[in-house]
Formats: structure tokens, C-alpha cells, sequence
């Protein structure tokens, strides 16, 4: 589950993990007040006003400013909240922008040279153990650093019995270049850091860029945070933090009733059960010369409501131009899978595009018989390639 900026930093705030001092504001009223309270608890005199979607690089698509006067933080909060906010991440339609975070302004003189480093935390699933991975070049994108400059990428891999050790923290500080205090706090922020990961069940902490100020305090400037779903029943305060307005309403819908739903940009709608058996259909509708719209996994006990719910969904992209249902029966028994997309084409009425329904396994030959003999512009299939040669003839 993808959280905001401020809500990530909530996290890592309880875990001892060092952050800016802000409070987001969805009006720019709020926002002043905001910036009132804020610099009234860290003395500070600037701000950086950063619209709050799931998505990066808001700072190169107009989503953070910095506000030098109070008058400046209004001015700001007013454009960006409620702008249709694009970035490389959104896409050409963009995220609406529903609330801002006020932060402090963290880039203040000082007797040192401010720096910027990238440091996360995630999974090697070819280790099967965390890692640490962290670069001198905060602010920029890890894969473009990867590309043009890798030898400037460090990897600490973590025994899962003892989780981050000091000399590896220290390591971590060590080849950021550090030292005197700086050393000292990047150590204190990399085991927090591991702590918080840990302690939130997350699959991915990203940090870029993790500021050392000008008086060499380590803070995290920004924070991406994706928690694992599987855990959230530990932590049902995370839970409450998701925020459906930043999701695909057809994936929202999907997920209300059980199916695992993620949109495509392509002009077959897919129904199927069973992951494997999703992504060999999407192979053959790319072999019968179509593109996947989706990919839809009814799960094991697909019956006549879940099959409708999948129907409608599949239908609101306008961009489908035919569905390809692919049901092997091994827990779920065929012919009550096209019991009910029978039952679903009727109470759903007017489906415009044709729809073809290959059915395997436990009572295939009987769903096959119940689907030709609906009356109903639907297509039956046995094999893959007669499936894959109906998708071919009415796309």
C-alpha cells in the first residue's frame, strides 16, 4: 500500500528516524496557520510548501516551492492545491492535488557545506534478505545514477537474525564520505532507519535525499514508503492511512469484491483465475494480436457475482474492444463459472463487444454446452488457440 510523504515521515518520526518539523493543510488558510505553528517550534524563517500525491518528481512538475514570507506559503498552497499536478510518474493526466505538507526549511547557512545522499531500504529477492542501498548522489534518480555513474551505488546486505549491525551503519557513513558529527548522526539515522522498515512491515523505504544541514544534522527531506499489504492487520493505524482518491477507481471497485484487478492500456479485457493462467492469457491475446486491458484474477470460487462485478469493470474501459474469460476448473467447477457469466451478460443487458469464454477442467464440456446454448453473442473455446483465434476475429 503506497502512503503520502507526511504519513511516511509519521512513521519514521515513531521509529526515532530524524524529519523536518511540518503539518499538512488542505486549504491555504490551514496552510498559513501551518507555517505559523512550524516556525514557531524551530525558529525557522522559510518553508517548503510539497503537494501531497503518490507519485515523484513533484518538485520538477510545480508541486514544491519554497516560501520565504507567510504571504509566499498562501500564494503557494493556492496554486497547488487542487492543480492537476503531472509528473514522470503520473502520467500525461496527472494527480489532483487535495492537500499540502508545510515543512521547515531545512537549507539554512551554516559552518559546513550542505549535502544531499540517497539512501533505502528493500528486499533482493535474489538473497531473499534486505538491503541497504545508498549513493552520494541524493536528489536524483537512482536508476540514472545506476546507468551513467554505478560505481557511485553501495549495497549493505542484512543477516535477517541480526538485522543492521553498527560496523555496517558505520561503513554506511564511512563511504557517504563523512565524518566528526555528521559520521556520528548518519550512523544513529541508518539503525533507525532498518528499525523503522522492520518495525512497519514495509517492502520498500526510499529516502532521496537524506540532507545533512549545514550544522550536520541528518534528516530525511522526503520519504517514499510502500507498506506490505499482508501485514497490515498488525497495523490497522497504517490501514486507516490509505487513501482511495490516489487509486484507480476500477482497482478500488475490484478490490471491494475480492479480485485482484490492475488496468492495462491495451484493448482486450481478461477474466481468468489463477495468476499463472492471467499472465499466459495475456501472452496469447498478445500472440492473437491484441494488447491486454487488464489483468483480473477471479480467484478460486469465482461464481455469478464475482464474474458480473468483473464484467462491469472490464466494461467501464472504453478502450476494450473484446473480453477473453480463460477458467480452468480445478476448485471452481466450469459450469458454474458460465452459470454465471450467463446469468451476469443478462442482468448487465447491453454488452457491446463480444465476449469469448474458454472453459478447462472440471465440467468444461457442460459450461461449454450452457454458454452455446444461452442464446447470447458469446464465444465458447476448449483449447488456448481457439480462444486465441476468436480474440484475432473480433478485435
Amino acid at each position: 500500500m503506497n502512503i503520502h510523504e507526511y504519513q511516511a515521515k509519521t512513521i519514521l518520526k515513531s521509529f526515532n528516524v530524524p524529519v523536518p518539523a511540518g503539518i499538512v493543510a488542505d486549504t491555504p488558510e490551514k496552510a498559513v496557520e501551518a507555517a505559523r505553528q512550524v516556525a514557531e517550534e524551530t525558529g525557522c524563517d522559510t518553508w517548503a510548501v510539497k503537494a501531497q500525491i503518490h507519485a515523484g518528481g513533484r518538485g520538477k512538475g510545480g508541486g514544491v516551492k519554497i516560501a520565504k514570507s507567510l504571504d509566499d506559503v498562501k500564494t503557494f498552497a493556492k496554486e497547488i492545491i487542487g492543480m492537476q499536478l503531472v509528473t514522470h510518474q503520473t502520467g500525461p493526466e496527472g494527480k489532483k492535488v487535495h492537500r499540502v505538507l508545510i515543512e521547515q526549511g531545512i537549507y539554512y547557512p551554516g559552518p559546513s557545506e550542505i549535502e544531499e545522499f540517497y539512501v533505502s531500504v528493500l528486499l533482493n529477492r535474489d538473497t531473499g534478505r534486505n538491503i541497504v542501498m545508498y549513493s552520494t548522489e541524493g536528489g536524483m534518480d537512482i536508476e540514472t545514477v545506476a546507468e551513467k555513474t554505478p560505481e557511485l551505488i553501495f549495497k549493505e546486505e542484512v543477516d535477517p537474525a541480526t538485522g543492521l549491525m553498527p560496523f555496517q551503519a558505520r561503513k554506511i557513513a564511512f563511504n557517504l564520505g563523512l565524518s566528526g558529527q555528521a559520521f556520528k548522526s548518519m550512523v544513529k539515522f541508518a539503525m533507525a532507519l532498518y528499525k523503522a522498515y522492520e518495525g512497519s512491515d514495509s517492502s520498500l523505504f526510499e529516502i532521496n535525499p537524506v540532507m545533512k544541514t549545514s550544522d550536520d544534522k541528518i534528516m530525511a527531506a522526503d520519504a517514499k514508503v510502500n507498506l506490505d499489504d499482508n501485514a497490515l492487520f498488525r497495523h490497522q493505524d497504517y490501514a486507516e492511512m490509505r487513501d482511495l482518491t490516489e487509486e484507480d477507481p476500477a482497482e478500488v471497485e475490484a478490490g471491494k469484491h475480492g479480485l485482484n484487478f490492475v488496468k492495462l492500456d491495451g484493448n482486450v479485457g481478461c477474466m481468468v483465475n489463477g495468476a499463472g493462467l492471467a499472465m499466459a492469457t495475456m501472452d496469447i491475446i498478445k500472440l492473437s494480436g491484441g494488447d491486454p486491458a487488464n489483468f483480473l484474477d477471479v480467484g478460486g470460487t469465482a461464481n455469478a457475482k464475482t464474474v458480473e462485478a468483473g464484467f462491469r469493470i472490464i466494461l467501464k474501459d472504453s478502450n476494450v474492444k473484446a473480453i477473453l474469460i480463460n477458467i480452468f476448473g480445478g476448485i471452481v467447477r466450469c459450469d458454474r463459472v458460465a452459470q454465471g457469466v450467463v446469468d451476469a451478460y443478462k442482468s448487465i443487458g447491453d454488452i457491446n463487444v463480444p465476449v469469448i469464454v474458454r472453459l478447462q477442467g472440471t465440467n468444461a464440456q457442460e459450461g461449454k454446452e450452457l454458454i452455446d446454448n444461452s442464446g447470447l453473442k458469446v464465444f465458447s473455446a476448449i483449447t488456448l488457440q481457439e480462444a486465441a483465434d476468436q480474440v484475432k476475429t473480433n478485435i
